[in-house]
């Protein structure tokens, strides 16, 4: 694993703490939360096949 792909990790790990916790507050109930995490990993999902048939 390069530095090429540790400096994005760490963004994105930067970006997700800094995220999180109005994402948690504005979401107190379970069903809510539950809906938007399905969206959310929907998204990314979608993002990270789209990126490996592009780069590959």
């Amino acid at each position: 694993m390069g530095l090429e792909q540790i400096i994005p990790a760490i963004f994105l790990i930067a970006v997700l703490v800094l995220v999180l916790p109005s994402f948690l507050r504005s979401n107190n109930e379970s069903k809510q939360l539950l809906k938007n995490l399905f969206i959310w990993s929907v998204i990314v999902v979608t993002i990270v096949i789209i990126t490996y048939l592009i780069s590959k």
